[in-house]
């Protein structure tokens, strides 16, 4: 696997380049050599967040991870993406299409399913239409970090949801 390691407000020593290509190239079993791995390192008051992007044809791995040590961070970051490779195997290689960038010890172990995906309650609810503000507004009441609405001025099914730094985001869908 080839690394691409990045700082932001912190300096990638060797020490930490080392503690990355180490605990992540556990991860080469399931990838083919020329893989890139996209990892971002950077610090903001007590918080040490690493983010690891694994680009593969047609789909994208990722794992974002904050503790207040670095290598604590990379610990767990390395354990979600490895969970995440043997928990959705069958959904993100496709033989014919994302194939040629796992290796091929990945593609034909069947891994078992730990953690199984499970719905465990359905709500349903009244979609009235509503803007955009006006959804960010309920959804304050109720105090959730994401709503569904109908949006008013499109008609079409939207969500809005909370950002950091009390901001609001708006999905819409694109036909």
């Amino acid at each position: 696997m080839k690394f691409i390691i990045v700082g932001r407000n912190i300096e990638v020593t060797p020490g930490l380049k080392a503690a990355v290509e180490d605990k992540l190239g556990k991860l080469d079993k399931y990838f083919n050599p020329d893989t890139e791995v996209h990892v971002t390192l950077s610090v903001e008051k007590e918080r040490q967040k690493i983010e690891v992007t694994i680009p593969v044809k047609g789909s994208i791995i990722r794992s974002e991870q904050v503790s207040s040590d670095m290598y604590v961070s990379i610990d767990l970051v390395e354990e979600i993406i490895e969970r995440q490779l043997k928990r959705y195997k069958n959904k993100i290689v496709d033989r014919q299409q994302a194939g040629s960038e796992f290796s091929q010890t990945y593609v034909e172990n069947d891994y078992m399913d730990d953690e199984e995906i499970k719905i465990v309650r359905t709500k349903k609810f009244d979609i009235k239409p509503m803007y955009p503000e006006d959804a960010c507004i309920q959804m304050e009441l109720l105090g959730h970090n994401f709503f569904v609405f109908c949006n008013a001025e499109t008609d079409q099914v939207n969500v809005v949801y909370k950002r950091k730094g009390d901001t609001y985001g708006l999905i819409e869908p694109e036909y």
